[in-house]
């Protein structure tokens, strides 16, 4: 697609003085209101990726805006060597809206999974009575769960990976969707497993849903051997899949649960680990934390993000329109799409290439025709639009996405 000289200038200042860690669409975005983003020459666009579903309550949410705008007037950061006004009601907040016992907060995603890790060892070694240092995590095979040395470590995408070694100990990496080797390897080795580390559905691996049942047997199964389940919900979270938490569409609830991004609603990095007291207050003072962990201005922006997410009923849209939304790509007859997968507004459309297009290049026409999407492991696109989407909007996206197919 054809790049306009001002986006250029933009994409070169990025090129010639940022690490090259990335590989965007070539847009510069420079606004965004609810499920529409602009960019420097003022073109629009839906957004049909959300910030990896960061964005599910839409840009620039006017209540969650205002919570930060007051909260910035008055206090940002204490740290959490004192206490601060805005703490203690966002962890009462979270406790009447999760029901756990307790939250530990954080930052970032990636410092969540890792907090939930250290949690999990912890709780191994004190209450499970695990030998020190012999503690073991499952993961999936597929994962993404961050970036940092010890996420790595479990992953199996060797872009994620490779040349980051020596990697952590204490990892055993089994395939995603298969109750029967977490069995096998729980009968095996239950008496040194601490956790089993999974996401309800795989967003960066391409959207992948597992069978159903499959996070039902797999909680059954480590109450059985006394091994905590850990449900890293950082994107299927917050109403993006048509529930609260992707694990109550099966009665699930995680020992411990791993929230971020939609968390703030997009507008600044917040996570959180949730736990009960038996596995939270094994960290003691002086062993974990974080100087933004907790800190004023993510407690009130959070309140608001989640507050929106109930009034607004984004569950109950992402539920309905999802099904739309399925149920329109699958009609669509093209020798591209192989394959249309997903659940609430969390979706992907696994492509064949055709004629030498591919992917990539399917998400460059739909850009062209004013719909941003990115794809993921090359052949896969993931359409995940903020919740706050209506059906006409919806719609009028779809017929985006088709004509982008048919003139591809």
């Amino acid at each position: 697609m054809a790049m306009t000289t001002k986006s250029k200038q933009y994409i070169d200042l990025e090129e010639k003085y940022g690490a090259h860690n990335y590989h965007p669409l070539p847009i510069v975005l420079s606004r965004g209101k609810g499920c529409y983003m602009w960019d420097v020459d003022g073109k629009k666009y839906f957004d049909f990726l959300s910030a990896y579903s960061a964005v599910n309550q839409g840009h620039c949410h006017p209540k969650i805006v205002a919570a930060l705008q007051t909260q910035a007037e008055t206090l940002c950061l204490t740290s959490r060597a004192f206490y601060n006004d805005a703490l203690g009601p966002y962890e009462e907040f979270m406790h009447d809206y999760f029901g756990y016992d307790k939250i530990l907060p954080m930052n970032s995603g990636a410092e969540a999974v890792e907090t939930a890790f250290k949690l999990t060892r912890k709780w191994g070694y004190l209450k499970k009575g695990i030998p020190e240092n012999e503690a073991i995590i499952i993961a999936c095979s597929g994962n993404f769960h961050g970036r940092t040395i010890s996420i790595v470590s479990l992953s199996t995408d060797d872009d994620a990976r490779a040349e980051y070694g020596p990697y952590t100990p204490g990892i055993t990496v089994i395939p995603y969707n298969d109750v029967d080797t977490l069995s096998a390897l729980l009968e095996e080795k239950a008496a040194s497993i601490a956790g089993f580390l999974v996401e309800p559905i795989q967003g960066e691996a391409g959207v992948k849903v597992p069978d159903v049942g499959y996070l039902k047997s797999c909680y059954q199964l480590c109450k059985a051997h006394n091994v905590l389940f850990v449900a890293d919900e950082i994107q299927t979270g917050i109403a993006r899949t048509g529930r609260l938490l992707c694990c109550d569409h099966e009665d699930v609830r995680p020992d411990i649960l791993i929230l971020g991004k939609a968390l703030s609603g997009g507008v600044l990095p917040v996570s959180a680990v949730l736990a009960d007291d038996e596995i939270m207050l094994t960290i003691k003072p002086g062993q974990h934390g974080s100087t933004f962990g907790g800190f004023p201005l993510a407690c009130k922006v959070a309140i608001a993000a989640l507050e929106v997410v109930k009034e607004e009923r984004l569950a109950e849209n992402a539920d309905r329109l999802g099904k739309i939304f399925r149920q329109e790509m699958t009609a669509i007859k093209s020798p591209y799409i192989k394959q249309v997968r997903g659940k609430g507004l969390l979706n992907a459309m696994e492509i064949t290439p055709h004629e030498r297009k591919d992917a990539w290049d399917l998400c460059l026409k739909m850009a062209e025709k004013g719909l941003l999407a990115k794809p993921t492991h090359g052949d896969i696109i993931r359409f995940a639009p903020p919740l706050v989407i209506t059906e006409e909007e919806l719609m009028e996206a779809i017929c985006i996405i088709k004509e982008s197919i048919e003139t591809l």
